[in-house]
């Protein structure tokens, strides 16, 4: 019998994104037989998500098993691949907290998942949980390879490589491949014939290159197209949201010459050009989504109460690929079958221009060896620049998670373009204060202050 690999889900009650990385896997003839587990502390979203696991398993005729575990440490032992998705503090009580606590000093975001106050906190709920993950694989599954699904990816992707240098992870977005092909739409070209080359960090990588396959196997720029596209008022084409008419990125198109892989929601609050206090006529001009991820969340959650019921009560679910790259990267591995995705690791000098230590998105050969990340060389001395000031954030962050020195929190959120544009220092240093006293229980002690000591 072919030796088939144990694929740990932790994060298991995310149900939605489960089944479709579960129902990638099991699409592939290589892993349709492989072992399951799936973990998450949620009884009901778990069992929820053993139902639809089973449905998808009959569904495929695949010949996977699968086991449920509310224990960790047992879920991961003997893993080949861990695979995880939570979102520590939920949408309510934590991001909740992380949108109307800066409200109150006039700081208003959009998603506040990935740099800002919103991002820092985010890190300091999540990091000491991936830790946690890491200490367990070194003991029941060091060789496993983690595919880590969790925001803010930077700073995850960096404190893990800091802290466990032996684990072999990799942070996954879907932001390059999904941009790609919301260009192409925008473009009227088939993906297809789209070639690009895109590096960076991750949600401020960059195309370095983007073009079009010609019939002669010739390749032509698309930048140039963009640029008129947008100009002539042809581009962007409406989103699938239309709450985020996506005119951020063509606008910073126009300023840098390259176009940024993640969304002009979240790069809104990456840089300081677009959400200041008494420029309305900004938030309107750009379509900025203000408060755009509480408002995602709400509708995530009322979704899913109509989809979990549909998918028990269906007898076959229907499996449809998605975009994202964990069953590209377990078939390479597992198989031997080359693949090219875009991952997230410790630079080591890939691109030249930024900091060995930071985490960078980049190409990445992935074949039975595991992950290979690509060397780049250097960026664009404008989209170095422009990365840095997220950097500083994230390399802040990871410090005050390494050191347990609450003062870096307040220096990275000193350092974050969109905060420092809006506050002073004062207001800066309140509002973390605040943001700490709010979170309480769901941060590591060492952050915790007491509201005494705040009013003292």
């Amino acid at each position: 019998m072919t030796r088939q690999p144990k694929i740990t889900f932790i994060g298991a009650g995310s149900t939605t994104f489960m089944k479709n990385i579960i129902g990638d896997i099991l699409q592939r003839p290589a892993l349709s037989g492989a072992k399951i587990a799936l973990m998450d502390i949620n009884a009901e979203r778990l069992a929820e998500s053993e139902v639809i696991v089973r449905k998808l398993i009959s569904s495929l005729g695949a010949k996977a098993t699968i086991e449920m575990h509310s224990s960790q440490k047992r879920a991961l032992d003997g893993a080949n691949f861990v695979v995880v998705a939570f979102q520590i503090g939920g949408y309510e009580p934590c991001t909740v907290t992380d949108f109307e606590v800066p409200k109150k000093y006039g700081l208003r975001q959009t998603i506040a998942d990935t740099l800002g106050v919103g991002g820092i906190m985010r890190g300091l709920r999540t990091v000491p949980h991936l830790w946690s993950i890491c200490e367990d694989m070194m003991q029941v599954c060091p060789e496993a390879i983690l595919l880590q699904y969790v925001n803010p990816m930077a700073i995850n992707t960096w404190a893990i490589a800091e802290k466990y240098p032996k684990i072999k992870q990799v942070g996954l977005c879907h932001s390059v491949q999904g941009t790609a092909m919301e260009l192409a739409e925008d473009l009227d070209i088939p993906y297809e014939e789209i070639r690009y080359t895109s590096a960076g960090i991750n949600h401020m990588a960059f195309y370095l290159k983007f073009e079009h396959r010609q019939s002669d196997g010739s390749y032509k720029d698309l930048y140039p197209d963009l640029l008129r596209g947008y100009r002539e008022g042809r581009a962007p084409k409406p989103t699938w949201n239309p709450r985020c008419p996506n005119k951020v990125r063509y606008e910073m198109l126009t300023r840098l010459g390259y176009f940024v892989t993640e969304s002009s929601e979240h790069f809104a609050e990456y840089t300081p050009y677009f959400i200041k206090e008494g420029r309305e006529d900004l938030i309107e001009k750009f379509g900025i989504p203000l408060d755009e991820y509480p408002k995602r969340c709400v509708e995530q959650i009322e979704r899913w109460k109509g989809q979990a019921a549909a998918y028990i009560s269906a007898d076959k679910i229907e499996v449809k690929k998605s975009k994202e790259y964990a069953s590209s990267i377990v078939n390479s591995v597992w198989t031997g079958e080359p693949s090219v995705i875009y991952g997230n690791q410790r630079n080591n000098g890939c691109i030249t221009s930024l900091p060995d230590n930071c985490a960078a998105e980049v190409p990445c050969l992935v074949d039975e060896n595991g992950i290979h990340p690509t060397f780049v060389g250097a960026l664009p001395p404008q989209l170095t620049a422009l990365m840095r000031t997220n950097i500083n954030v994230q390399e802040l962050t990871v410090q005050a998670l390494m050191t347990e020195n609450r003062e870096h929190l307040y220096h990275a959120a000193m350092m974050d373009p969109h905060t420092a544009a809006e506050l002073d220092l004062d207001q800066i240093w309140s509002l973390v204060d605040d943001l700490l006293i709010a979170h309480d229980t769901w941060i590591p002690q060492w952050a915790r202050i007491e509201k005494k000591v705040r009013a003292a």
